[in-house]
């Protein structure tokens, strides 16, 4: 019986030693994640700046740009200093 009880608590010790080392590496596997997480977040939150700056400078290079009306009528007052200046 007394090496039942020896063979029994070398596989209960050899599997609390498992049981202590998957704990440790899991432990650090959600610290990696967590790292994981947090640059994610800064990455995201970059891109997401980016993002608006260009969506802004894009909406406001579209309110300096003349409309097609505009422009038609722009090309017609041209086209008159034009006659004019040829006249002259």
């Amino acid at each position: 019986m007394d090496n039942t009880k020896k063979k029994l608590r070398a596989i209960i010790n050899g599997q609390s030693a498992l049981k202590g080392e998957l704990i440790k590496r899991i432990d650090k596997v959600d610290r990696k994640v967590d790292q994981l997480d947090s640059k994610i977040g800064k990455v995201e939150k970059n891109l997401t700046v980016r993002i608006d700056k260009l969506g802004k400078q894009l909406a406001y290079l579209e309110d300096d740009a003349p409309t097609r009306e505009e422009h038609d009528k722009l090309e017609g007052r041209v086209n008159v200093l034009e006659q004019r200046t040829a006249s002259a």
